[in-house]
């Protein structure tokens, strides 16, 4: 009778998760700042980007092809790993990016409360399918490096969008702008330059690339503008 040796290997990940984050004083200094009110997306995105970092890095050290049968991750032990483990990034960053569009409501004079987005279930699976692919797990372990921590850092644009979309919906005509920078813009940032007027705006419009410096604001249609990612307000 074969071993199951995801509970395990579940367990492992799972306490090196917890105790690195404890640990962790980025996520401390982020936690003041919200609670003090002075917080931003900037700090949504430093925030999802050590939590994404935190849960590849447990990955790394106890996911390899030594510890799985035959060294191949099987579906069953992927999705059983992985669901689990993004969904609760997902909670987590969610949470931390609703108070903060909170904090920046009020700021802007909203008194409007902060939605969280759906997480987006096709990303995961994504992860999963590719992490299933290669016959040997180590060939393709990047998968749980850096796109763990792109995945993460995409429940702070999904809050974005979402809020966005609900402002506009509470009656606010919102404008997303996006301006191409960069020392080596390519097209597809060129192509995506522009100003958008909610709820016409490309799903591409709230993405990135890896290095990307691209700009995107958001004005809420109240005579101000924030830069999404200087988070910065200004009148018009």
């Amino acid at each position: 009778m074969a071993i199951d040796i995801v509970p395990e290997l579940l367990e492992k990940i799972q306490k090196s998760f917890d105790t690195d984050i404890r640990k962790n004083e980025q996520l401390q200094r982020i936690q003041k700042m919200i609670a003090n009110g002075t917080a931003t997306y900037e700090q949504a995105y430093d925030y999802a980007k050590e939590v994404g970092g935190t849960l590849a890095a447990s990955f790394q050290k106890y996911l390899n092809s030594d510890v799985l049968p035959d060294g191949h991750m099987y579906y069953n032990i992927a999705n059983r790993i992985l669901n689990p483990t993004l969904n609760r990034n997902y909670i987590i960053v969610a949470a931390v990016s609703v108070e903060i569009q909170e904090i920046l409501n009020r700021k802007a004079g909203l008194g409007l409360r902060g939605i969280r987005p759906q997480i987006n279930q096709m990303r995961i699976d994504s992860i999963i399918e590719k992490v299933v692919s290669e016959e040997v797990f180590d060939d393709v372990a990047w998968m749980l490096g850096e796109p763990i921590v792109n995945f993460t850092r995409s429940v702070v644009d999904d809050t974005i969008e979402t809020n966005a979309d609900f402002q506009y919906q509470a009656g606010l005509y919102p404008r997303i702008i996006r301006i191409a920078k960069g020392s080596n813009i390519c097209e597809w940032c060129r192509s995506l330059e522009g100003t958008y007027k909610y709820p016409n705006v490309p799903q591409d419009v709230y993405r990135r690339h890896d290095r990307c410096e691209c700009i995107v604001e958001y004005d809420p249609g109240d005579a101000k503008r924030q830069n999404i990612w200087s988070k910065e307000w200004r009148s018009l």
